[in-house]
């Protein structure tokens, strides 16, 4: 046994090696974005980005976008302000499909075993992609740290398929079903959607912070987020809703987003 200054000491060391270590530069172009460093890059065919914080955090925590990123910023500004990263990888074409999940775990290895970044990241998913985060955690629970969800496609019947009272979106229903390789019938009765196996989610103890709006006409809430939401609960799942009034689809997040700050820091906290 190692004497408990000792270990102290070598855990200090540890988190110092992982915030140098993830400052390295980041492949591809620099540009700025709202005032910190912002690299582009293509990964397997897919755009990418990464911003950096001014001095990283300790234990190089990250915020990653699914997609739409630059749409209602202010989340990931403030956690930039903290000193976290923000990643994000074109792949809202694949709707959460398993192409997406590997093309998403493609750059999450990246950033975990090359830039050292925490090996779970706070997912942050706006509408289709709120489909492309809960697959990908369904499919990696113990590389989660939480989930924020915004106005979130829970169930692919809803939207894109419109087999409820939303919308739909005809183009997108037969994309979902040529990247999932199903019949329309098949989505419909997928027994793999989120609204079924978050369960996975909930045994693994991740938060989910849920916002949206209780008017929502394009992914309406009853047939997304609340089903989630109950069957979160009955698993035994922590889930915060943030319903705001008479809102529809738009606009996602909160002016203020500090109950979204505060939430994912409270995922960082042993």
């Amino acid at each position: 046994m190692y004497p408990a200054c000792l270990t102290r000491c070598w855990g200090v060391i540890f988190s110092l090696w992982l915030t140098s270590a993830a400052l390295a530069a980041f492949p591809g172009t620099k540009s700025q974005w709202n005032g910190f460093d912002c690299y582009d890059f293509v990964l397997d065919g897919r755009p990418a980005k990464v911003v950096v914080p001014k001095e990283a955090a300790t234990g190089n925590p990250w915020v990653w976008r699914a997609v739409f990123f630059g749409h209602e910023p202010q989340t990931e500004i403030a956690m930039l302000q903290k000193g976290w990263h923000v990643a994000w990888i074109g792949t809202s074409d694949l709707l959460g499909s398993p192409k997406c999940n590997e093309e998403r775990t493609n750059l999450y290895n990246m950033l975990v075993n090359e830039y050292r970044l925490n090996p779970r990241p706070v997912l942050l998913g706006m509408s289709r992609g709120g489909m492309c985060s809960l697959r990908w955690a369904i499919a990696h629970p113990d590389k989660v740290a939480g989930l924020y969800i915004d106005a979130p496609v829970c169930d692919l019947k809803s939207w894109p398929g419109g087999k409820g009272k939303g919308c739909g979106s005809a183009g997108d229903w037969k994309q979902a079903q040529a990247v999932y390789g199903k019949s329309e019938q098949e989505l419909i009765d997928d027994p793999e959607s989120p609204i079924h196996t978050c369960k996975i989610l909930a045994e693994k103890k991740v938060p989910i912070l849920l916002i949206a709006g209780d008017s929502d006409k394009v992914v309406p809430y009853e047939e997304n987020g609340a089903i989630l939401v109950e069957n979160y609960r009955k698993a035994g799942g922590t889930v915060e809703v943030i319903l705001k009034p008479g809102v529809d689809h738009h606009p996602h997040s909160l002016k203020d987003p500090g109950v979204i700050v505060e939430f994912m820091l409270k995922t960082q906290t042993p």
